[in-house]
């Protein structure tokens, strides 16, 4: 413990400013080597940051099709995938049919109008949008307007 109490920054600072202020012919002469030696190591021991080009990017190529594939072949193929997309979709909205009809067996058995509960929660964004006005109607006045009629 008695180590660290004579270690103390304020009694460091007090020290150099005491031996700065003594008459020294050689202090300015110390002061700039001292500042010349610093800088010498911090330039040698800090490195120059070099940027060097970065490696080309080694190409991959999708071998899943053959290369030498004929046009009607790719035709084909592609006709193929879009009968599974189609049949994909077309079973995703049974499911999604049944899940409504699920629901809304439960709203009976719940004792609710199930229609009633579609208008007001249902999936189209449409039927909980506010009405639209009628095509006919008058715009409503321009504020700039509104505010001169006053």
């Amino acid at each position: 413990m008695g180590f660290w109490r004579q270690i103390n920054p304020r009694g460091a600072v007090d020290d150099f400013v005491h031996e700065w202020q003594r008459p020294n012919p050689y202090r300015w002469r110390v002061l700039g080597v001292s500042v010349a030696a610093t800088f010498a190591l911090m330039v040698v021991m800090i490195p120059d940051s070099e940027r060097t080009e970065p490696r080309p990017p080694k190409i991959t190529w999708i071998t899943t099709f053959a290369p030498g594939r004929t046009d009607e072949q790719i035709i084909a193929s592609n006709i193929e995938n879009q009968k599974r997309k189609d049949k994909a979709k077309a079973e995703a909205a049974e499911r999604a049919e049944r899940k409504k009809e699920a629901a809304r067996a439960l709203a009976r058995a719940s004792g609710f109008d199930p229609d009633e509960l579609e208008r007001q929660y249902g999936d189209d964004p449409a039927s909980t949008a506010a009405p639209a006005a009628p095509k006919n109607a008058k715009a409503p006045a321009e504020p700039a307007q509104a505010a001169g009629e006053r």
